[in-house]
């Protein structure tokens, strides 16, 4: 028993304890002398205190097993760490995924989802198992609060390298029942493009495709003397003109005074190339008519053969000359 004990983070099921040789009477002894207590009916963790956070996901998946833990609570153990989601309390409901048409009654602090296909989604050789990071990422941007918070997820997944645009293309398409799934779809398509963060997918999406902008080169690598960078937005090429470069300042990663001094070296290389760098945040992005006119009218002097449109009545693209 000590060694499921050990694998399981101090968890262990009756079932398992009887396979490894203790019997009903055995587990009794054990509660009375509260070197084992309950979390749920037939699940026991090593001591008398409030159960962790992972004793609480193990107890969960071995009450409902075969299961696995799911969104929020599967990201969570494959993020280690990473900004992708809400903090995650002690208290928080963990989030667990069995196969479609098990009839359970989850114990409280527990949400249970149904899957189909669940040998394919899930990693059961982890402890505790868990659906793929995929899957998690689908289910935690689907639940988002805000298409804001949904692409937020996905572009970090992707940037951080949990993931690809390709794989969640390929969740996507067994999971057809998934809430917001065309939302989900066009944000993947746009972190196929190269959008890293949501305010690239604000400036994309409402300022240059709407206004007729042309489509710009997203995250190209550059050198900066012995260091690489990535230029946001870059347009140049035939029928664009001489390069302009849009940098758009709300990722985290922005804020500390060094990364200022990265900045600046990216932008002063930007000029010593020819290139002109505008440097955009929140404020101007939300104002995503007048940015366009302005982006517009820089395009334009730069050599852009194109025209753009206005978006809506009022638009201040009307009113270019």
């Amino acid at each position: 028993m000590g060694r499921i004990l050990g694998v399981q983070g101090g968890v262990i099921a009756r079932k398992q304890a009887l396979v490894a040789g203790l019997d009903d009477n055995d587990l009794e002894r054990l509660l009375r002398r509260r070197e084992l207590s309950p979390v749920h009916p037939g699940v026991y963790v090593e001591h008398t205190g409030a159960p962790t956070w992972l004793e609480r996901a193990w107890a969960a998946v071995l009450f409902h097993a075969p299961a696995a833990l799911a969104g929020p609570s599967a990201l969570r153990l494959h993020r280690a760490g990473a900004r992708l989601a809400d903090p995650v309390t002690v208290d928080d409901p963990i989030h667990v995924v069995v196969a479609t048409g098990r009839r359970l009654n989850p114990p409280a602090g527990v949400r249970l989802h149904r899957v189909t296909r669940f040998d394919e989604v899930v990693l059961g050789h982890l402890g505790p198992p868990r659906v793929r990071v995929e899957h998690a990422l689908l289910a935690v941007a689907s639940a988002a609060r805000s298409e804001a918070g949904a692409v937020a997820v996905l572009a970090d997944g992707c940037q951080q390298g949990l993931t690809t645009p390709g794989r969640l293309t390929a969740a996507l398409a067994t999971n057809r029942r998934l809430p917001r799934r065309q939302l989900l779809l066009s944000v993947v398509d746009e972190t196929a493009a190269g959008v890293r963060s949501v305010l690239e997918h604000r400036y994309r999406s409402r300022v240059e495709l709407p206004h007729g902008l042309p489509t710009g080169q997203r995250q190209r690598r550059v050198r900066l003397g012995r260091s690489t960078a990535y230029r946001d937005v870059e347009y140049r090429g035939p029928g664009v003109g001489r390069g302009l470069v849009v940098e758009l300042d709300g990722r985290l990663g922005h804020e500390g005074a060094l990364d200022r001094w990265a900045d600046l070296d990216r932008d002063l290389a930007a000029t010593l190339a020819g290139d002109l760098t505008v440097r955009l945040g929140w404020g101007q992005v939300m104002a995503r008519c007048r940015l366009a006119a302005a982006v517009a009218r820089l395009l334009l002097a730069r050599g852009w053969q194109g025209r753009p449109r206005p978006c809506c009545p009022g638009c201040d693209v009307t009113d270019l000359p």
